[in-house]
């Protein structure tokens, strides 16, 4: 900021906000008369934290640690009062403050010693200096050097078993960081034995990403438990095992297929597929798959779908009508698959009937609409009829009440006052057919009889618009 003068009769201040180093300098005053001049200097001093020191210097280099020199930067006007030393490698977070000898680096010292670095991992270093005032710029980094290889420290973590197939032990461990591997030819030592057997079996996995290793033995049972340790090694020596933990082999894949399947149609695009699986083979299931294919395919074509669990049915959904479907089923788990059961076949359902029951006639007498239609006569791809289903509601709301019957006609009591939407449709094993709609007001009291000129279907499945004409009559029969 610029320096502004603050005056009054008897005297004057000269105030400098956010006052920075280049301020400091020498300051004069000159008062002026009529009649004569008087002026004055002072020296102004200004203190700050202190500049940043000079080269930094790695003296000497061990495994685990590094001596620095560096030349003082300057105090301005404040004597440094301490030092701090930080690095920076590939696995750190930024610079680093680090442990030293001595802990405490005070303020004429132009050396000292970091300590507790890890072997085998580029480093670059830094000096911070501390004064009164407060904490300076950092100096420039040094020059990037690497610590000396040492023997692992670090074992492998979290050993322990995975899925495999029978016969094999499969070991896992969590791979140790690079930062920790401390020197070349960096591998691990994977050992192993039987429970309570004297002697271990020691095999080297020499990759350092390596996290598995597979031990396979045609004699070795199914959940055979072993002891396990894992250890890590490196051209310097060995290092460290894990703690001793506890895994059975492998129980392997599932052995048997499952038996009993059997292929039911639902509709005109289900197919229910059931089985039993034998609880005492070896390879308990995860889950099942099943593979399904038209007639005229490939099994190759088949497409599959999955249960989790132990499941023993599934409803195959999406299918063509009236189509020819070829099933197997086999079980599986995180060691692969079981062998196929064998083949059964199921078709899904007709088409339902796309005809709509056709001279809807009805008579009212009081609450209570008695129907009758014509029966629906399906076509030859289609589904013979099972029955029909009467869905009625008051108009304005949503919610149908729906009487079946296997008859065509039926009596529906419309309790309140108003118009009514009644649709009657056929049922068959392929699902429900076309719907026709008539509306019907509901009175109080009397007897009303429909009479029909013409009459065409209403369907809710398409988009051809129909039309019913009705003459109400009053009638004492129908």
């Amino acid at each position: 900021d610029v320096p502004a003068l603050c005056e009054q009769e008897s005297s004057a201040d000269l105030m400098i906000r956010n006052i920075l180093l280049m301020h400091a300098g020498r300051y004069g005053c000159r008062v002026q008369t009529t009649a004569d001049s008087v002026s004055d200097e002072a020296e102004l001093l200004v203190r700050g934290p202190p500049g940043p020191p000079g080269v930094v210097i790695v003296e000497e280099i061990t495994e685990t640690t590094a001596t620095l020199s560096w030349t003082p930067g300057a105090d301005n006007h404040s004597p440094i009062t301490s030092y701090n030393l930080q690095a920076r490698s590939p696995f750190s977070l930024g610079w680093q403050t680090l442990k030293t000898v001595p802990e405490n680096i005070s303020g004429d010292l132009e050396s000292a010693m970091a300590v507790d670095l890890n072997p085998w991992v580029e480093y670059e270093f830094r000096v911070v200096a501390t004064n009164k005032i407060g904490t300076g710029d950092p100096s420039a980094p040094s020059r990037v050097i690497r610590t000396k290889e040492a023997v692992p420290k670090t074992a492998p973590a979290n050993v322990s078993g995975r899925s495999g197939r029978r016969h094999e032990l499969v070991i896992a461990w969590e791979p140790v960081s690079e930062e920790f591997q401390n020197g070349e030819g960096f591998g691990y030592i994977v050992a192993f034995k039987p429970n309570e057997a004297r002697g271990w079996k020691e095999k080297m996995v020499t990759s350092s990403d390596a996290s598995k290793f597979i031990y396979r033995d045609e004699s070795v049972p199914p959940l055979t438990p072993f002891e396990v340790k894992v250890g890590a090694y490196n051209n310097k020596g060995d290092g460290p095992f894990s703690p001793i933990v506890i895994i059975h082999s492998a129980e392997g894949e599932p052995s048997d297929a499952p038996t009993d399947v059997q292929a039911t149609g639902l509709s005109v695009s289900e197919i229910l597929v059931s089985w039993r699986h034998n609880k005492e083979s070896l390879g308990r299931p995860q889950g099942f798959e099943v593979g399904y294919w038209k007639d005229m395919e490939q099994e190759e074509a088949a497409e599959k779908v999955r249960t989790e669990g132990n499941e023993s049915s599934i409803i195959l959904t999406g299918l063509e009508g009236n189509t020819l479907y070829h099933m197997r089923v086999r079980a599986f788990n995180a060691a692969g698959y079981g062998p196929l059961s064998d083949t059964v076949r199921a078709a899904t359902k007709k088409s339902p009937p796309s005809q709509a029951p056709s001279n809807i006639m009805w008579i009212q007498d009081g609450s209570h609409i008695s129907l009758g239609w014509e029966p629906v006569r399906p076509l030859a791809n289609e589904s013979d009829v099972m029955g029909y289903k009467v869905l009625y509601r008051q108009e304005g709301h949503s919610n149908s009440e729906v009487i079946e019957t296997q008859k065509t006609s039926a009596v529906v009591l419309l309790p309140d006052v108003g118009v009514y939407i009644i649709e009657v449709r056929a049922v068959s094993e392929g699902g429900d057919g076309t719907s026709s709609q008539i509306r019907v007001p509901s009175f109080s009291g009397g007897k009303v009889t429909s009479s029909q000129s013409s009459l065409r279907a209403f369907s809710t499945s398409s988009s051809t618009v129909t039309f019913l004409l009705v003459l109400m009559v009053p009638s004492t029969s129908w």
